[in-house]
């Protein structure tokens, strides 16, 4: 199973491991995050949340190659506090996000991910869950995709690319990643086709939308902060505008002294902020790491730390 870790030194670092931490890998995939933090906490102890249940019996191979002092969760990170609570966990060190799509998932014709490999249009993270691309492709009206496709892809044409959505499939049903793939590229100028895939930005609104990723995020973010110790640390790995906009401003908001008090010559020490930035600006994948796997290209790393 070929799978590079994006940021993986960089992000672990981050978290400020001890021997005895106690780590959420909120995004377990194929293990690669998780193998390196249970080499890093012999005394410690990692829960590891996914949705997929391939990745889950991958990584669970994976991991006891290295250790027993894991678990893992079939749970959606949205679950994060409420997962975690049910094994009497309320507080822990260090948490890690590493969002977006594992490349198996990616390589993987049949989930229905790729724009570059024919398969029936799926693209959910949970395969138990109801809703799949081919449900919003087939069923949704016209403006709501195009709606979707500007929201979370924020794609230009997407008023042109719902329409002949809509029109292909008042022939027939759009069954594959291809055909879908196609229909978008004929709704697309020539000099579009040219610069980038054009499909790139619809599968990834769409994909966004069945997994509702931007709403989960915000919830297990807020989570995730709560549950943190004093000297923990959170790192999060983005790789689109959206997502790293949401941690982004999540991080400004809790570790910026409210703005009614910072006209004051002394704010109160329980005024201060609990948390404070490890790095002021976002890391992003080193020259090398991008000849190695040009998929991180758009990687971001941004890690908090609770102060108090």
């Amino acid at each position: 199973m070929k799978h590079i870790s994006v940021l993986l030194k960089e992000s672990i670092d981050g978290l400020n491991l001890k021997e005895d931490s106690i780590v959420v890998d909120c995004t377990l995939g194929y293990g690669g995050h998780s193998s390196e933090i249970l080499k890093r906490i012999k005394k410690g102890y990692l829960y590891a949340f996914d949705q997929d249940e391939e990745a889950i019996a991958f990584s669970s191979g994976r991991l006891s190659e290295i250790g027993d002092n894991f678990t893992i969760i079939h749970a959606n990170f949205a679950n994060l506090k409420e997962e975690l609570e049910k094994r009497g966990i309320t507080k822990v060190d260090a948490i890690l996000f590493d969002l977006g799509v594992s490349s198996p998932q990616l390589d993987e014709a049949d989930r229905g991910f790729s724009y570059h490999q024919d398969a029936k249009l799926d693209m959910r993270m949970d395969q138990t869950q109801a809703l799949s691309a081919y449900d919003v492709v087939n069923t949704f009206e016209e403006a709501e995709l195009a709606d979707i496709f500007y929201r979370y892809g924020e794609e230009k044409f997407s008023r042109s690319i719902a329409k002949n959505i809509v029109a292909a499939r008042r022939e027939h049903p759009i069954e594959t990643t291809l055909e879908l793939a196609e229909i978008i590229k004929n709704s697309v100028p020539e000099r579009v086709r040219r610069a980038s895939h054009p499909a790139r930005k619809v599968f990834q609104a769409i994909r966004i939308y069945v997994n509702r990723e931007l709403e989960v995020l915000e919830i297990a973010l807020q989570d995730a902060l709560s549950i943190l110790a004093i000297d923990g640390h959170i790192s999060v790995i983005t790789f689109h505008s959206l997502e790293d906009r949401i941690v982004k401003n999540k991080f400004k908001e809790v570790t910026e002294v409210d703005p009614v008090l910072k006209g004051l010559p002394d704010v109160p020490k329980e005024k201060l902020p609990d948390f404070e930035l490890v790095s002021k600006k976002a890391i992003a994948p080193t020259t090398e790491e991008l000849e190695e796997n040009p998929r991180a290209r758009s990687a971001k790393l941004r890690v908090i730390k609770r102060i108090k």
